[in-house]
Parts: C-alpha cells; structure tokens; sequence
C-alpha cells in the first residue's frame, strides 16, 4: 500500500534488514522476491525468535540481551537468518550493491563479533552461475 499511496515513485526503497523481518514473522526471502526492483540497500544482520512460553514477541520494552525478550540481536549466523536464501534471492533479482554489516548482539564481545561478521558475509556472498549444473551433458 506504501507504494501505491506515493504513486510507486522510483526514489522509494528499502533498506533490506532480515533481522526486523524474522522477528515478525515475515519471510526475508520471500519479502526480496516481492519488492525485487525496491530493494536498494542490504543489511547483513541476525535476529533470534526466542520465545519460551512466558516471553512474548512484543517484549521489546526490556533492554537487548535481556533474557525475557521474545527475541533479540545476535551475531551473523548466530540467529534464525537463513542467509543463503537471501543470497540467492538477492541474485535471482541482480542485486549489486553493497552487504552492509550492522552488528549488534548483546552476548558479544564486539570486536570478536564484528570480525566474525564480516568472515561470514566473505565466505556467504557467491555470485549467481552463468550456466545450468546440467549444461554440460548436452556437450557430448
């Protein structure tokens, strides 16, 4: 609807960050192959759902890293993130800008985590193939 109210304007996007997705129950994967021509910038940051019973999602009155949350921060690959489905979301729709790193997790020493962060956005951002895996076999 946000699109619509603003007559789908070409300098409206999103800043792409599947933490504030997977705490609401919302697919990022997904959400890129809705929005594939809106997505302008991309957030590498982790979020777990960590609800037990006596927490609730809606808990974010009490401080991050607060054991009664519903859900917090945590360090890349450290959450519920599925980031090799946005990888490969974001490569179906050609995205080529930057995999920004925001880091936060209450848990974590910050220095250890950052440079934890940023290996695993090296060792996760693979460029799409060119090719069917299959091609190949119609070479013979």
């Amino acid at each position: 609807r946000a699109l619509e109210a603003i007559g789908r304007r070409e300098e409206f996007g999103f800043n792409f960050d599947p933490s504030h997705l997977i705490w609401q129950g919302v697919d990022p994967a997904e959400f890129i192959r809705t929005f594939p021509d809106r997505i302008y910038h991309v957030h590498m940051k982790d979020a777990a759902v960590t609800l037990n019973g006596r927490s609730g999602i809606l808990s974010s009155h009490l401080p991050f890293g607060d054991h009664r949350r519903g859900w917090d921060f945590r360090s890349l690959g450290r959450g519920g993130v599925r980031f090799e489905e946005i990888i490969r979301a974001l490569n179906v729709i050609k995205y080529n800008g930057p995999l920004s790193v925001e880091w936060e997790d209450s848990g974590m020493d910050r220095e250890h985590g950052a440079k934890e962060a940023c290996q695993f956005v090296k060792n996760l951002d693979f460029q799409p193939s060119t090719r069917a895996f299959d091609a190949a076999f119609g070479d013979a």
